[in-house]
């Protein structure tokens, strides 16, 4: 039996990268799975074909439109009958700002007000979209339900040159902490999920320096966490953030931090 049978989830940005990686996960662990992304449907028809098909509902959609999320919801419940998790990974990043955004950053003032929209618009308005959408079906159900928002390193977030993508998920992690109280007594969780570095995903430019490329992670490493985020086996965590680089099957609890937006200690050391 896998960790995840019988359970349903939505994951975002699932044709690629960290989305993939956790979409593949809950698949092999007996999960069906609602794969989403904004541009590439080709991406998506690959991971149906990959795995099961009658497990794998592949939707077109753009998060940054309310009405699609409730659509995605939707189409979700009407094929496998309920939701039980939301994956919270599609996001737009700096190489929308420059391409060469690692080895010359951009100063805030320089970037075009519009690329800055975009990215907090599918970031922080998309995850608040799909998020009210899924929980008020959650609710509805009267189910346990489990939300898992994707974000980064605090380095990353107050590093040199990374406006707007890391604010976007500062912002990110402060809603999480807020909506984890606001769901307590629905039974609904909310946490945090980072790989602990940056990873090898389309959000890397295709050449970096070699000793950066030689520390990347890759996206699998996001796939034992995401399980038990997902499983039964955490539905006492919410309100935490976990780092995949750093979690253990065996402390499954042991780095989890219980404010989303940390301390001044945990910044230092994240």
């Amino acid at each position: 039996m896998g960790k995840l049978d019988g359970k349903v989830a939505i994951v975002t940005g699932a044709g690629r990268g960290l989305g993939r990686a956790i979409a593949q996960a809950y698949l092999q662990e007996g999960a069906s799975v609602t794969a989403t992304a904004a541009r590439e449907q080709a991406e998506l028809d690959q991971l149906a074909k990959q795995d099961c098909s009658q497990q794998v509902l592949a939707l077109l959609a753009d998060v940054t439109n309310p009405a699609a999320c409730e659509q995605i919801v939707e189409q979700t419940i009407q094929r496998f009958g309920h939701v039980d998790i939301l994956v919270n990974n599609a996001a737009r990043g700096m190489k929308y700002v420059s391409p060469s955004f690692l080895m010359e950053p951009t100063r805030f003032w320089e970037i075009e007000p519009a690329v800055w929209q975009m990215i907090i618009e599918t970031n922080v308005n998309g995850t608040f979209y799909m998020t009210r959408a899924a929980v008020r079906r959650m609710l509805e159900q009267q189910r346990a339900g489990s939300i898992i928002n994707i974000s980064m390193n605090y380095e990353g977030m107050k590093r040199r040159g990374f406006s707007p993508y890391g604010p976007s998920k500062a912002a990110l992690e402060s809603a999480s902490a807020i909506w984890a109280q606001e769901l307590t007594e629905a039974s609904i969780r909310v946490n945090v999920l980072l790989p602990g570095s940056i990873t090898n995903t389309g959000m890397v430019p295709a050449e970096v320096p070699a000793d950066l490329q030689a520390r990347m992670l890759q996206p699998e490493i996001i796939q034992a966490p995401a399980v038990f985020l997902a499983s039964d086996a955490s539905q006492e965590l919410t309100g935490r953030r976990l780092i995949a680089a750093e979690w253990s099957a065996t402390n499954p609890q042991g780095r989890a931090i219980v404010e989303g937006i940390g301390t001044p200690s945990t910044l230092q050391r994240n």
